[in-house]
C-alpha cells in the first residue's frame, strides 16, 4: 500500500463511494459485535485485539476481489481499553497485558477501509450487565452520559451546521450527568485514505485549544468519524509508562539514519500507507520497536499515545462514522445500547437537548415528520436512531 497522497478527490457524491463507505460500516460492526461478544471475564486484552485485527483483515480480503489494485484492510487498529484508560491500549507482545473483570468498563475500538474509504466505531460496555442487575452509580452515569451526547451530535451533524455548536452540546449533555467530555479530543472529517481531514469537532477546549481551534461549517457530500469521551473526572488525559503500539505515517521527509528504521519504513509504507497502524503487525516487533523510535524523533510517524484519567474514574467511549448525504446524516457504523441496563440519578433536562435528542436521525423519516404535528413526531429519548 505506497503513498495514496496524488489520488483525485473522489467524494460521497458518488454512489460507488458511499457503497464502499457501507461495506466497510457493515465489516466495521459485524466485527466490533464479535470482538465485543469475547469481552469475558478473564479474556486477555491483547488476544481480543489481535482476534479484532485478523478479522478485519479477513473480512476485508473478501470484497471487491477481482480489483487487484484496489487496497483494503485496517483502517484504525482494534485498541481495548478498561476502566481509566481513555484511549488506544492495543499491547503488543513484548508488553504488560490486561486480563478482563467483572464489572470492567469496556471500550473497543477499531475501523476498516475500503480502497481507502474509511469507516471506524467504538463502543462501551460494562462487564457482566445484565437487564435483571442494572449498573448504578458513575459507571451508569459516564455511559449514559457519552451515549446521549453521541446521539446529540449525530442529529447536529448537519450541513450548515457549525462545528461549535456540536461542541456545546457534548459539554451540555456530559455536565447533566455531572461528567466531562475529555479534553481537547478531535472528531475528525474523513477523506480518501486519510482519517485526520482539516476540518475537526472538538470537546471541551482548553483556553489555548480554544484561541488555537477553528471553528468550520458542515458540508453536503462530508463524511465524519464523530468521537465522543467522556470522563467520571477531571476529563484531562495523562500518559503513563504504557507504551504506544498505534502510529500513522505523516507527510514529512527525512533522511533515516539506522538501517532498522529504514526497513522499518519502508514495510510500514508498503503495508499500511497512511493509515494508522500497530507494531505487532511487522514481520519482526522487535526489530519494528526499535525501528520506530528514529522515525518519530524526526517526525515522519506520529504516535497514538494510550492516555489515562485518574485512577478510579471511569471513561465511556462511542464513535460512529457518518455520511452528510443531501437527505440528511447517514450513520453507518456503531452498536445500538440498550439503555435499559443502565440507571442514573441524573438526566437531561434542559428542554433544548431534550428537544434535538427527541428529534428523529433518521433521513427517511425526515420528510414524513413535516406533515405530522411536533407532539406525534417525538420518540422517547431512550430509542437508539436509525442510522
Amino acid at each position: 500500500m505506497a503513498d495514496d497522497k496524488d489520488v483525485d478527490e473522489k467524494t460521497i457524491a458518488e454512489d460507488i463511494v458511499v457503497t464502499k463507505y457501507k461495506m466497510a460500516g457493515e465489516i466495521v460492526n459485524r466485527v466490533l459485535k464479535q470482538v465485543i461478544d469475547k469481552c469475558v471475564a478473564g479474556a486477555s486484552v491483547r488476544e481480543l485485539c489481535e482476534y479484532g485485527d485478523q478479522l478485519l483483515t479477513d473480512e476485508t480480503s473478501k470484497v471487491f476481489k477481482k480489483e487487484k489494485e484496489l487496497k483494503k484492510g485496517i483502517a484504525f487498529p482494534t485498541c481495548v481499553s478498561v476502566n481509566n484508560c481513555i484511549c488506544h491500549y492495543s499491547p503488543v507482545p513484548s508488553e504488560p497485558d490486561y486480563f478482563l473483570k467483572k464489572e470492567d468498563v469496556v471500550k473497543v475500538d477499531l475501523g476498516a477501509h475500503i480502497d481507502g474509504f474509511i469507516a471506524v466505531v467504538a463502543h462501551t460496555i460494562v462487564m457482566g450487565a445484565e437487564a435483571g442487575k442494572k449498573t448504578t452509580g458513575r459507571k451508569a452515569d459516564v455511559i449514559l452520559a457519552a451515549h446521549y451526547a453521541s446521539q446529540a451530535a449525530l442529529r447536529l451533524l448537519k450541513p450548515g451546521n457549525e462545528t461549535y455548536t456540536i461542541t456545546e452540546s457534548i459539554q451540555k449533555v456530559a455536565e447533566s450527568y455531572k461528567c466531562k467530555p475529555v479534553e481537547g479530543m478531535l472528531s475528525h472529517q474523513l477523506k480518501q485514505f486519510r482519517i485526520d481531514g482539516e476540518k475537526t469537532i472538538i470537546q471541551n477546549p482548553n483556553d489555548a485549544q480554544k484561541k488555537e481551534h477553528e471553528k468550520f461549517e458542515l458540508d453536503t457530500h462530508e463524511v465524519y468519524a464523530m468521537d465522543v469521551l467522556i470522563s467520571t473526572g477531571e476529563g484531562v488525559g495523562k500518559e503513563t509508562e504504557t507504551r504506544v503500539s498505534i502510529y500513522k505515517k505523516t507527510e514529512e521527509t527525512y533522511q533515516l539514519k539506522l538501517k532498522a528504521s529504514r526497513a522499518f519504513y519502508t514495510e510500514l509504507r508498503a503495508k499500511h500507507g497512511t493509515m494508522p497502524f500497530n507494531l505487532r503487525s511487522f514481520e519482526d516487533s522487535a526489530k519494528a520497536k526499535m525501528g520506530v523510535v528514529e522515525c518519530v524523533k524526526n517526525k515522519l510517524v506520529e504516535p497514538f499515545q494510550v492516555l489515562y484519567e485518574k485512577t478510579g474514574e471511569f471513561v465511556a467511549h462511542f464513535k460512529f462514522t457518518v455520511l452528510l448525504m443531501p437527505n440528511g446524516p447517514h450513520k453507518i457504523t456503531g452498536l445500538p445500547l440498550d439503555v435499559d441496563l443502565y440507571q442514573s440519578e441524573h438526566s437531561v433536562t434542559d428542554p433544548d437537548l431534550k428537544s434535538i435528542l427527541n428529534s428523529s436521525a433518521n433521513p427517511k423519516s425526515a420528510k414524513k415528520k413535516k406533515k405530522k404535528s411536533e407532539s406525534a413526531t417525538e420518540q422517547p429519548m431512550e430509542v437508539e436512531a436509525a442510522a
